[in-house]
C-alpha cells in the first residue's frame, strides 16, 4: 500500500514546536515533501532533520506570518525547491491569557496579528499557486475558544472565532477552483508553552495529566491526534470535504 501524500508538497507554519511539528512529521511520514517555516530557524532546523532522518524530504524557511512578505517568500519557497504546493496548514499562533483589565492593546494587537492577520498572509500567497495548479487544500489549526469562549482569552477567542469566518469564506469562494479549506480545533495539548503557564501559575507538576483525565475521552490530546486528521483532509480521501469544523478535543467542547 502507497502512502497517502505521496507526490503532494506542503507547508506548514508554526512547524518548529508542539503541534505544529507533529503535523509536520505525520506529513513526512506519509510521502509529503514538507516546508516548515516559523521564526526560531534551530527548531525548524531539528524538525527539518527528524523528517529526513525518518526518510522524508523537507525544507525550512525562518517565517514571520506577520510580515506579508515572510509569507510570499514561504509559499514561493515551497514551489521553487519542489514544484508546486498542495497543502497549506496553517497553524503558526500565540495564545496569550489576560483577563479584560489586563488585556492591553500591545497583547491585543499581537494577537489578532498572528492568530488572524497571518493566516490571512498565507492564503493570499497559496492560493493563486493552487489555482494555476487546479486543486489543492488549506487547513486552519482553529481553538474551540473560537465558540465557546473564555474569561482569560478573550482576544485569542476573537480572532480563532474569525479564523472559523474565514474558512468558510474562503471555501465557498475557492470550491470552483478545486480548493477544499477546512478547520481543525484540537484539544487540550500538553505542549512546552502550556506546561509552562501552568507552572508559572504555581500549579503542580502532574496537573495537566490529572485534567486529562477528567476529559470525556479521559486524556489530553497529543500534536499526532490532530495530525492524523490533517493527513486526512491532505489526502484525496477528502475530496469532498470543504467548510468543515473537526473537534479533535476528546470531548472537551462538550463540557465547556
Amino acid at each position: 500500500m502507497g502512502k497517502r501524500l505521496e507526490g503532494k508538497v506542503a507547508v506548514v507554519t508554526g512547524g518548529g514546536t508542539g503541534i505544529g511539528r507533529g503535523i509536520a512529521l505525520m506529513l513526512g511520514r506519509e510521502g509529503a515533501r514538507v516546508v516548515v517555516g516559523a521564526r526560531r530557524e534551530a527548531l525548524l532546523a531539528e524538525t527539518v532533520r527528524l523528517i529526513r532522518e525518518a526518510g522524508g524530504q523537507a525544507s525550512y524557511l525562518r517565517t514571520d506570518v506577520t510580515v506579508e512578505a515572510d509569507c510570499k517568500a514561504l509559499m514561493d519557497h515551497a514551489v521553487s525547491t519542489y514544484g508546486r504546493l498542495d497543502v497549506l496548514v496553517s497553524n503558526a499562533g500565540v495564545y496569550p491569557r489576560r483577563l479584560l483589565p489586563d488585556l492591553t492593546e500591545a497583547i491585543w494587537d499581537q494577537t489578532i496579528d498572528v492568530n488572524l492577520k497571518g493566516h490571512f498572509f498565507c492564503v493570499k500567497h497559496a492560493i493563486p499557486y493552487m489555482i494555476a495548479q487546479g486543486g489543492g487544500s488549506i487547513i486552519f489549526i482553529g481553538s474551540v475558544h473560537g465558540y465557546t469562549g473564555g474569561s482569560d482569552v478573550l482576544a485569542y477567542a476573537a480572532a480563532k472565532g474569525g479564523l472559523w469566518t474565514m474558512t468558510r469564506n474562503l471555501a465557498r469562494t475557492y470550491a470552483p477552483n478545486h480548493i477544499r479549506v477546512n478547520y481543525i480545533n484540537p484539544g487540550w495539548v500538553a505542549s512546552e508553552g502550556e506546561i509552562e503557564h501552568r507552572r508559572e501559575l504555581g500549579y503542580p507538576d502532574g496537573w495537566l495529566e490529572e485534567q486529562g483525565k477528567k476529559l470525556p475521552m479521559g486524556r489530553l490530546q497529543t500534536p499526532e491526534d490532530t495530525a492524523h486528521v490533517v493527513v486526512f483532509l491532505a489526502s484525496d480521501e477528502s475530496s469532498q470535504l470543504t467548510a468543515t469544523r473537526f473537534n479533535v478535543d476528546g470531548g472537551l467542547s462538550l463540557i465547556m
